[in-house]
């Protein structure tokens, strides 16, 4: 009897080991809904992360970078996440502030050098520039500026600045190339606005299904059209006062339960693996230098960037916010 116990013991103590080794970590990664999406690279990058790393990659979506943001700061240090995906260069002026994010602890030297990334918290995973995406079937001449787009009584899209990236971009893009002119700028826009929109995929819906003739997105967006659906008509218009660009970032969070975990993904999210599967998923151009692209990247715009200091735009954010919703508020 005591042997019989001690065999059926033992049986339980194995069956125990054999179901934790087979447990996995989880890590989880607030991001934004199109990154998430089918379509998006959020399914390819979990799969590809998960198959070595003996772990679940657990996404949590909110609408867009800025939502993001705010959610780090209301959770604080009882925020679930270890990794934040999808602020940009801007907005990490503010994450950083909460206090919340541990240095990357990642080899950098495979980066693009153009984009001369030193900040020692995040980790740029891809890039692109802000531009108005036309149908050229309906549009023969384009707005060759932003001043011409901003006079003229083409029907735009663009994204709220308090709760999208792109808009925020936006708003630095005005107020770069307008000055002291941008309020008067904002009125003439709002003129033939079709809507403002909380998020991109809104705005880009809409123009697609005939919404408007303009909608603000970026210049690589036509590559999605022209790979997935074998369609040239859209096209980015390029403008003679330049382009404002954004710089998608990663980072880890002090507070994470998982910091190894955390690490191994940002330094995935840089690896050659993870910068080919992004180009043609979140249709932004890659960080890592020696990351080939499909030949319909060479014909997209090659726009030349705005005078624009990210430190100054960050630093009056809140007072063109102001301006914008007074200027521009039908």
């Amino acid at each position: 009897m005591n042997k019989l116990l001690t065999l059926c013991l033992a049986t339980l103590i194995s069956s125990h080991s054999v179901v934790a080794s087979a447990a996995t970590d989880t890590l989880t990664v607030y991001t934004y809904d199109s990154f998430v999406s089918k379509y998006g690279p959020g399914p390819k990058i979990k799969a590809a992360f998960e198959k070595d790393c003996n772990c679940e990659v657990n996404f949590i979506a909110a609408e867009d970078g800025v939502s993001i943001l705010n959610r780090l700061k209301i959770e604080g240090v009882k925020a679930k996440a270890d990794v934040i995906l999808g602020l940009d260069n801007a907005l990490m002026f503010d994450a950083k502030e909460t206090g919340l994010i541990a240095d990357h602890q990642q080899d950098l030297s495979a980066l693009n050098p153009t984009l001369s990334w030193t900040d020692s918290q995040f980790v740029p995973y891809d890039y692109g520039y802000f531009a108005f995406i036309y149908d050229s079937t309906k549009i023969a001449q384009p707005a060759t500026s932003l001043r011409q787009l901003v006079d003229s009584d083409a029907k735009v899209i663009y994204q709220d600045p308090r709760t999208s990236t792109p808009g925020q971009g936006f708003m630095f893009w005005m107020n770069a190339v307008y000055g002291d002119q941008t309020n008067a700028a904002w009125k003439q826009l709002a003129s033939h606005t079709v809507t403002v929109s909380k998020g991109w995929w809104e705005a880009y819906s809409m123009f697609l299904e005939g919404g408007a003739d303009y909608v603000l997105s970026y210049t690589t967006s036509p590559a999605y059209h022209m790979i997935v659906e074998s369609e040239s008509k859209y096209k980015a218009a390029q403008f003679s006062e330049g382009h404002v660009s954004q710089i998608e970032v990663a980072a880890a969070l002090n507070t994470s339960s998982q910091p190894a975990l955390a690490q191994a993904f940002l330094k995935f999210l840089i690896s050659a693996e993870a910068q080919a599967i992004l180009p043609v998923t979140n249709w932004m151009l890659p960080v890592r230098k020696d990351t080939a692209l499909p030949d319909q990247f060479s014909q997209l715009i090659t726009p030349k960037l705005v005078e624009l200091s990210i430190e100054t735009a960050v630093a009056e954010r809140k007072n063109w916010i102001k301006d914008w919703r007074s200027s521009a508020a039908k």
